[in-house]
């Protein structure tokens, strides 16, 4: 990082005249904010303080990642990395947390960029300046929110120079800058060191606390009222594109949280078989079904992650609702599985069995459930393609770095949050199903906590048999559209 960045500026600004640059400087009045610490900050102290018991001795360097262009000099809208916010509480871009060895534990400074000094024109010249983004917190004010000692963002290059590459690791690949200032170290094997670093936050975010819950409920109950609003605005009788009902939805993520999680999916007829459809540029089909898998992110990032399949018309026919009652039982048999002991594994071979042997009965498995179910076939994949979930939290795919011991291998734990979300899927070309199944997919998903007692349904509030959801349905449009806010 250099010591001073020269400032963004655009590339049409014309050459200011020195009269104006004088009057510009002049004539401020510089207003304090008055800021209280947050209530969650003692929660990410005591989240770093988790992390400094597992590296005694040893630097550690998380960066969120600077911002990311779009086209040209404009930038897509800025989401903090993960471990970073999960660490700091900060969303601002740019940032660097340095957590440095000091006696048994360790002394952690946010690197940040200050607000726009006056005594230089960035302010009023820069697109980092206030004039064209908002006043940024100072320093003193940055560090009482967050209950943390800050220091300016051009600091941390000597403080990254400082580090010892055998005494530090550093989460890699959201911020070029700090890849590059500290020189990866390993004895062994290459990145090993620093992907210990990425799997402990990941593993350390396995287990919800109380506070956590909360942000998930509220973002789960948000995308509930968002799926009430979409729903609203698709009529059984005539076709309506699924940018409409992305964009309705995303009004409802922006009013009531940060944003949508994830970008989301909603696929009309045969765009329901492909997974990861963010496209959106199809249209209902009225008889057709509507796949619709959305999420809001709450305040403090953490998102909900909800799959609901409706028919457009508003009732399923026999066929479609026989395909949907086999996802409803495989969902059902996987959340009755779930409490702490449960190995993941088996909650996937749970599901996956209920699908193959609904598979089996609309008779398009070519061995047996049993045979399709064997390790070394496992033929049913071609209609089921995913597996039954993952974990959920501050990422929609949460602890992605964690173990396979821990996670995919591992057994689920008291207040450990994830989808349970079986699908069925048949290609419009697949000429190994007969004819009317071929371009139906259908997935439930729905956001589940582990408790002692079993597994709580956190996003109950939306319908999941085929027969509430037509019910749910016809309610939602007697209500007619409604706009957050209103």
């Amino acid at each position: 990082m250099a010591e001073k960045e020269a400032p963004k500026t655009e590339s049409h600004d014309p050459d200011f005249p020195e009269t104006l640059l004088q009057f510009m400087r002049s004539g401020w009045r510089d207003d304090s904010l008055t800021v209280a610490t947050r209530p969650e900050a003692e929660r990410y102290a005591a989240r770093r303080a988790r992390l400094s018991a597992a590296f005694p001795g040893e630097t550690l360097v998380i960066p969120t990642g600077p911002e990311k262009v779009r086209a040209n000099d404009t930038d897509h809208p800025f989401r903090p990395g993960s471990d970073f916010a999960y660490l700091t509480g900060d969303h601002d871009p740019d940032g660097v947390l340095v957590m440095t060895p000091s006696g048994d534990g360790h002394d952690a400074v946010l690197y940040t960029r200050p607000r726009s000094s006056r005594e230089t024109d960035e302010f009023f010249r820069s697109r980092d300046g206030e004039l064209w983004v908002g006043r940024r917190h100072t320093l003193a004010e940055k560090s009482t929110l967050l209950g943390i000692e800050t220091a300016a963002l051009r600091d941390s290059e000597a403080a990254l120079a400082g580090c010892a590459p055998a005494r530090a690791r550093v989460l890699r690949r959201l911020d070029p800058r700090v890849d590059a200032a500290i020189r990866p170290f390993d004895t062994e094997k290459a990145g090993a060191r620093d992907r210990e670093l990425a799997w402990t936050i990941s593993e350390l975010k396995l287990r919800k606390d109380e506070w956590e819950v909360a942000q998930l409920q509220a973002a789960i109950d948000a995308t509930v009222r968002g799926f009430e609003d979409a729903v609203r605005v698709i009529p059984a009788d005539r076709g309506v594109s699924e940018r409409l009902i992305e964009g309705v939805f995303g009004l409802r993520a922006r009013h009531d949280g940060n944003d949508v999680g994830y970008g989301s999916i909603v696929g009309a007829g045969s765009h329901a078989t492909i997974l990861h459809w963010v496209r959106n540029n199809g249209v209902t089909t009225p008889g057709e079904l509507l796949l619709m898998d959305m999420g809001v992110e709450g305040e403090h990032l953490y998102t909900a992650d909800v799959t609901r399949t409706i028919p457009v018309n508003g009732t399923f026919s026999p066929l479609q609702r026989q395909v949907y009652d086999i996802v409803y039982a495989s969902q059902q048999a996987g959340i009755d599985l779930i409490k702490p002991g449960v190995k993941f594994k088996d909650v996937h071979e749970t599901c996956m069995r209920v699908l193959a042997e609904g598979l089996s009965d609309l008779g398009v498995l070519p061995v047996s459930a049993d045979e399709a179910m064997d390790p070394k076939s496992t033929v049913y994949r071609r209609w089921t393609l995913h597996g039954f979930g993952h974990m959920l939290g501050i990422d929609v795919h949460d602890c992605a770095h964690a173990r396979k011991e821990h996670y995919r291998d591992g057994e689920l734990g008291e207040n450990f949050v994830l989808t349970v979300e079986p699908g069925l899927y048949f290609q419009p070309e697949d000429d190994l199903v007969p004819a009317e199944l071929r371009g139906i997919g259908i997935r439930i998903e729905d956001d589940v906590l582990v408790t002692a007692e079993g597994a709580v349904n956190l996003s109950a509030g939306l319908p999941r048999t085929s027969a509430e959801v037509e019910t749910w349905l016809a309610a939602q449009r007697a209500e007619g559209p409604r706009f957050p806010g209103a």
